[in-house]
């Protein structure tokens, strides 16, 4: 389970600056949108004022001309239209500029996450890494949306009604500005102890998403296996790890933020009313002063208990941010390659020169492997399960880096090729081919307009593929659903085979291409893959050792090492590693007892 860090006060402000920095590119309407702040914030600021003027210089004298109070009555009812209709203009305002940053953000995520290597998703849970892009950018939107604009209209309110207080009484004014650093101890501890709640309960919907795709990816297996009981007892623990963690934030909420707040204003409000108390034995209280200093103490504490309660969002924020910033700042990429765009692959020859290579940087997988693949030729790679075949290909297909030895193609380090001429040069076919959600046609040509709907019928035959699809509805315009869940493996695997062909590459890299598909199939197959080695280098896992007999090296792996290596003749001669394995698979009993031996 991923683990999202407390973060200290300077962490939280270095979040915050770095989620401010994606407004730069909207400075216009955020100035926009701050000046129509202002005057709605300056409007809630003189409301209290005119009714001051009323009470004191219409209401008690006993003044009421029909002029003055007119003009009265429509200067308030004029800056309350006016405030309306500023504040529509400005909260869409807010909200345009802070879904642009979301669509930025997403953005950025989602290409950060195309960049990384395979390392990344090896040791990351797919549905941690939907919880960054989806529910963490989500709460980032929540801070831009409301607590900016909550923050700082709050803080420009609460300067306007000091000023405003202070106009009316300077020495009560003073008194109530003592209540501030009550105000900020209180912010301060809620800060404190809600971050650690947010940063559980992120965490806990984190490891919610994530067993909930892997329990969608695997839902065959479970049902297959009867895992439904423990799946719902694993989801429960997990669900009520992320209850646990809100109701503390529930119980710190319930505590730090309106109640105490609350407490504050009626110290203050005892405060005032004990004021103008006291001072009436002397003098007269004007009443207008008295409601106007009440209104504004109201107000006063109206706007902290507002920034109280968008502390939870931006706390939810910061958090959030951290996550997504953390998987921005991941330094596990994908290979690099130059960015010269003139180097191309001529002649496919593949030359793996003493590589070897470790995943976790402990124990190597492949030990000093060495050979040579001339064009047109096919290499065949053969060994038990864990030898290190599947690593020779992810190499080779630069999903990872490797840093001890060489690979070269046409002579050159492989890292010399853009990432674009060795991706169009090198056609892949895994043993369980992924289909994508659209037609067959669409999944053939992969969206790549340069391949014609004559290309990709001709495709389809060239693999024997067009046989079932004719007998679809819609033909090549046939749906695939996520994955091509309604296709046999091997009606998956033959568009598989169609997609490289369409493309054309100069180098083959078949892993176990043939595994998943029948003995008629397999035959027509085999014929096909005659035909698109011609002129091709084929680099070719094998685990069924009758359909690599032709091939013109094989390579023997055994613990990362190549232990044998020759043609098919060659190698059965040696009476080696590759001859017993031959002899399993096609010596009956006789066989096994020679393999054992």
């Amino acid at each position: 389970m991923e683990k999202t860090p407390t973060l200290s006060e300077k962490e939280q402000r270095q979040v915050l600056y770095r989620l401010l920095s994606y407004t730069k590119p909207y400075k216009k309407k955020l100035i926009v949108a701050f000046c129509l702040l202002l005057l709605t914030t300056l409007g809630d600021i003189y409301g209290p004022i005119l009714v001051k003027k009323f009470i004191d210089e219409h209401l008690t004298p006993g003044k009421m001309a029909f002029h003055p109070l007119f003009m009265l009555g429509s200067e308030y009812m004029g800056i309350q239209i006016a405030k309306v209709v500023l504040l529509f203009f400005q909260l869409v305002l807010f909200q345009e500029i802070a879904l642009k940053i979301i669509q930025q953000l997403r953005v950025d995520v989602f290409s950060k996450v195309q960049s990384l290597g395979l390392k990344y998703f090896d040791q990351t849970p797919a549905g941690s890494i939907v919880s960054r892009v989806t529910n963490d950018t989500e709460a980032i939107k929540d801070m831009f949306v409301t607590v900016i604009a909550t923050f700082i209209q709050s803080g420009v309110l609460l300067i306007g009604i000091l000023i405003a207080m202070a106009t009316l009484n300077l020495r009560l004014a003073l008194f109530c500005i003592l209540f501030i650093p009550l105000i900020v101890l209180v912010m301060s501890l809620f800060r404190k102890y809600s971050s650690r709640s947010y940063s559980t309960m992120r965490e806990r919907l984190s490891a919610l998403n994530a067993k909930l795709s892997e329990s969608l990816q695997g839902m065959s297996i479970i049902q297959v296996f009867r895992q439904e009981k423990r799946l719902r007892k694993e989801f429960g623990e997990i669900n009520e790890q992320h209850y646990q963690a809100g109701m503390r934030n529930i119980k710190v909420n319930g505590l730090l933020l309106r109640p105490a707040v609350d407490l504050i204003y009626s110290l203050g409000l005892i405060l005032v009313l004990s004021y103008f108390g006291i001072t009436s034995y002397h003098h007269a209280v004007e009443i207008g002063v008295l409601y106007a200093f009440v209104n504004y103490l109201e107000r006063f504490f109206e706007p902290v208990n507002n920034m109280m309660m968008r502390l939870g969002m931006y706390q939810q924020a910061i958090i959030a941010g951290s996550r997504v910033f953390l998987l921005l700042d991941e330094e596990e990429l994908a290979p690099t390659q130059s960015k010269d765009t003139t180097l191309k692959i001529e002649e496919g020859k593949i030359e793996f020169q003493h590589v070897s290579f470790s995943y976790d940087g402990k124990r190597d997988v492949l030990k000093n492997i060495s050979f040579t693949a001339n064009p047109g030729e096919t290499v065949a790679l053969v060994g038990h399960t864990g030898s290190g075949k599947s690593s020779i290909i992810n190499l080779l297909m630069r999903f990872y880096e490797f840093e001890r030895g060489d690979i070269l193609m046409d002579g050159r380090s492989i890292r010399h090729f853009s990432k674009d001429e060795l991706r169009e040069k090198m056609g892949l076919v895994l043993q369980d081919p992924f289909l994508f959600y659209g037609t067959i046609k669409d999944n053939i040509r992969l969206y790549d307009e340069s391949i014609t709907d004559e290309q990709v019928e001709e495709a389809a035959k060239f693999v024997q593929a067009h046989t079932f699809i004719e007998k679809l509805e819609g033909g090549m315009n046939h749906p695939v659903v996520e994955r091509g869940a309604t296709f046999s493996s091997g009606q998956r695997q033959l568009l598989a085979f169609a997609r490289t062909i369409a493309a054309n590459p100069k180098i083959l890299v078949l892993d176990e291409a043939t595994a998943n598909i029948d003995t008629e199939t397999e035959e027509a197959i085999q014929t096909a893959l005659e035909k698109m080695r011609k002129g091709r280098t084929t680099i070719a896992i094998a685990h069924r050792l009758s359909t690599i007999q032709d091939a013109d090296l094989i390579l023997v792996l055994h613990q990362g090492e190549i232990v044998e290596q020759g043609t098919h003749q060659e190698l059965l001669s040696i009476g080696g590693l590759y001859h017993k394995m031959y002899l399993l698979q096609n010596g009956g009993v006789d066989g096994v007892r020679e393999a054992v031996k």
